[in-house]
């Protein structure tokens, strides 16, 4: 599938890592025949978006639970900052799961810290953006966090991640082996990162499938990433994706739908 956005990956300054997982910048420069795919993601991101028109905006997108397919809209850059877990509330002073399938400007948020990073973002450039957040998130996000309980929800999403040498086991066992109880390890999660333990570690999976689909045979792929069998992979790939794997990497997509607009009042 032809992809009409370009994709880079900004430095991470130093200060920022125990807040910030990545910064993206992303430009799209016209629009391709196939849809524009938004892949599940579990992370919650500020979005600074510049339309060709020269209309700026601040957004806070929130976990994607399935993938949705749209009609691309040309000239169009955007800095993605996709925010640690735990980072959520302190920052924007609203919990992950109150974000979850949701776009909207950061000016509609109840905390002023988010209306307040909006004003401080909106107008700048991406590397001038990455600068003003190194200057200002540490101090600002020091004195509004909670050390212990954002250990907690990075413990369990490490151990529901999926990486090389680790395939996260169910939920009961890896509460068990955190020393959480199903429901302590439930919540954080909710608060933190917005999807229950399992759907996160369900949209790990079918990342992971789609970053290694031509690495391995589908049986191969399914036994790396977690699956039961190649029939449980082309099923939980059907449900985030909307179409299977061999149907997704032939082209054959759901029909694009046009970009949901931005809620702002």
């Amino acid at each position: 599938m032809t992809n009409p956005v370009t994709r880079r990956a900004l430095p991470l300054p130093d200060v920022l890592r125990p807040w910030v997982a990545g910064i993206d910048s992303l430009a799209v420069g016209s629009v391709a025949k196939e849809p524009f795919v938004h892949l599940p993601d579990p992370d919650t991101k500020v979005v600074l978006r510049l339309e060709g028109n020269g209309r700026s905006s601040a957004l806070v997108v929130g976990p994607r639970v399935r993938a949705t397919y749209h009609q691309g809209k040309p000239l169009i850059s955007c800095l993605e900052v996709r925010l640690a877990p735990g980072t959520a509330r302190p920052l924007l002073g609203v919990p992950a799961l109150d974000l979850v399938g949701r776009a909207v400007s950061l000016d509609v948020l109840p905390g002023e810290g988010a209306r307040r990073l909006a004003r401080e973002l909106r107008r700048l450039e991406p590397e001038e953006a990455v600068d003003r957040l190194a200057a200002m998130l540490p101090e600002r996000l020091a004195a509004s966090s909670d050390d212990s309980r954002t250990r907690l929800v990075r413990a369990g999403v490490d151990a529901m991640s999926l990486r090389t040498g680790h395939v996260p086991g169910p939920v009961p066992d890896v509460a068990r082996k955190l020393a959480f109880s199903e429901r302590q390890l439930r919540n954080l999660f909710a608060e933190g990162v917005g999807l229950s333990p399992k759907h996160y570690a369900r949209i790990n999976r079918v990342r992971a499938v789609l970053a290694h689909a031509t690495d391995l045979s589908w049986a191969e792929l399914a036994a790396a990433t977690g699956y039961y069998d190649q029939s449980h992979m082309t099923s939980d790939f059907r449900t985030l994706m909307g179409v299977p794997p061999r149907s997704y990497f032939a082209g054959r997509l759901p029909s694009a739908t046009p970009c949901q607009s931005i809620r702002r009042t």
